[in-house]
C-alpha cells in the first residue's frame, strides 16, 4: 500500500516537474520578468534546483543567448552563480551573448564580475577568444581588454592565444587591438611568442596564411623570428617553402633573429637581477615614517645634483681654447689625464644612477 502512495506521487512529480520547467524556459526566452517570480512562488528551490546540477542550460543561459537583457539582469541578482555555470554544449551565459551578438548584454555580465571574461568553456576557449573571431567585436573586445588586461594571456586546449585565434581568422583589428595592449604590458615577449600544440607561434599562422600586414604587426610586438615549430621551421623557413616573396622581404628586413633572441634573454636577465637588488636594497623602505623619507629624498636630491653637476664640471675644469688650431682638438676635453678622469666619472655616475632608482 505504501509502496503504490509512493509510485502515485512519483508519477505526479514526473509529471509536474517538466512543465515547471517549460514555465521558467519560456519566461526566459520571452524576457518576462513576472513569470519568473511567478516559478519562484510555485516554488523557492527552483533556482537552487537548477544550479545543484552540473551541466545545464540555466535561465540565464537561455535570456544571454535571446538577448533578454532585463531578464538575464534580474537572474544574475537572485542566483549569480548561473553566471559560472557552463551548459551541456560547455559554454557559460557570456559565451552564448558574445556568440550570439549581444554585446550590451555580454558587458553588462562583465561589469557584475569582470573575470567572467576568463571562464574557459568548450576547447578551453574564453569568451575573450569567442570576440576574437569576428570584427564586428573590436568594441567588445577593447572593453574586455581593459576590464581585465590578463585575459590575454589564456589559452584554450589547443595552446592557442587570443593572437593565433586573431591571426587564424584574419582579423587585422583585432590583431592590432592585442598587439597595442600587449606592447604596455610586462609580459608582452611571453604572450606573443607563445606555441600552439604544433609549435607554432602566430608569426609562424601568419607566414603561412600569407599575411604581411599582420606580419609586421607581430613583429613590432617582438615576435621572436628564431623560434622554430615542431618540424623545426622558423617563420622565414615557411615563407621561403611557400615562396611568399613580401613576408620573406619582411622577415628578412626585420632584424636579425638571433640578435632579437640575444636581446630578449638580456632583457629577462637584467629585469631579474634588478628586481632583486632593489628588494634587497630597498627592503623595509614602505615602512619608514614620513620624515625619515622627507630626509632621504632630500639626501638623493643632493647627491643627484652633485654628481650631475660634477660630470658636466669635472676637478680642473675642462681645456679653453685659444684661438690657435693646435689646441681645436683638447677644446672642451677635461683637464685630467685619461686614467684620473676614469676614476672620477665611474663612481660619480654609479652614484648618480643609484640616487636616481
Amino acid at each position: 500500500m505504501c509502496l503504490n502512495i509512493f509510485f502515485y506521487f512519483l508519477h505526479i512529480f514526473v509529471i509536474w516537474l517538466p512543465h515547471m520547467d517549460e514555465s521558467l524556459r519560456r519566461a526566459a526566452r520571452e524576457g518576462n520578468i513576472v513569470e519568473l517570480y511567478a516559478s519562484i512562488q510555485r516554488d523557492g528551490n527552483v533556482l537552487r534546483q537548477i544550479d545543484e546540477m552540473e551541466f545545464v542550460d540555466t535561465p540565464l543561459h537561455i535570456a544571454a543567448a535571446e538577448g533578454c537583457f532585463d531578464f538575464a539582469m534580474e537572474v544574475m541578482i537572485l542566483k549569480p552563480s548561473f553566471a559560472r555555470k557552463l551548459n551541456q554544449e560547455g559554454l557559460s551565459p557570456i559565451h552564448l551573448a558574445v556568440e550570439k551578438g549581444h554585446k550590451e548584454l555580454a558587458l553588462h555580465l562583465m561589469q557584475n564580475d569582470k573575470n567572467l571574461v576568463r571562464v574557459k568553456g568548450r576547447l578551453g576557449e574564453t569568451p575573450l577568444h569567442y570576440a576574437v573571431t569576428g570584427a564586428e567585436n573590436l568594441d567588445l573586445l577593447a572593453r574586455f581588454l581593459e576590464a581585465c588586461p590578463e585575459c590575454i594571456r589564456d589559452m584554450a586546449t589547443t595552446n592557442q592565444t587570443a593572437l593565433h585565434i586573431a591571426t587564424r581568422n584574419d582579423n587585422l583589428e583585432a590583431l592590432e587591438l592585442l598587439c597595442r595592449m600587449l606592447r604596455k604590458s610586462d609580459y608582452c615577449e611571453d604572450v606573443v611568442n607563445q606555441k600552439d600544440r604544433n609549435g607554432d607561434t602566430a608569426l609562424h599562422v601568419a607566414t603561412r596564411n600569407n599575411q604581411p600586414k599582420m606580419l609586421k604587426l607581430l613583429l613590432k610586438c617582438k615576435a621572436d623570428k628564431l623560434a622554430t615549430n615542431q618540424a623545426g621551421r622558423t617563420a622565414l623557413a615557411i615563407a621561403c617553402e611557400l615562396n611568399n616573396r613580401e613576408s620573406i622581404k619582411i622577415l628578412r628586413g626585420w632584424r636579425s633573429a638571433k640578435v632579437l633572441s640575444y636581446q630578449y634573454k638580456i632583457r629577462k636577465q637584467m629585469v631579474k637581477k634588478v628586481t632583486k637588488a632593489s628588494e634587497v636594497i630597498f627592503q623595509g623602505l614602505d615602512s619608514i615614517s614620513s620624515e625619515d623619507r622627507n630626509a632621504l629624498l632630500v639626501i638623493l636630491g643632493l647627491l643627484l645634483t652633485a654628481t650631475y653637476q660634477a660630470s658636466i664640471s669635472p676637478p680642473g675644469s675642462v681645456w679653453q681654447g685659444d684661438g690657435s688650431s693646435n689646441s681645436d682638438s683638447t677644446v672642451g676635453k677635461s683637464v685630467m689625464d685619461q686614467v684620473n678622469f676614469l676614476l672620477f666619472y665611474i663612481p660619480a655616475c654609479t652614484v648618480f644612477i643609484v640616487a636616481f632608482s
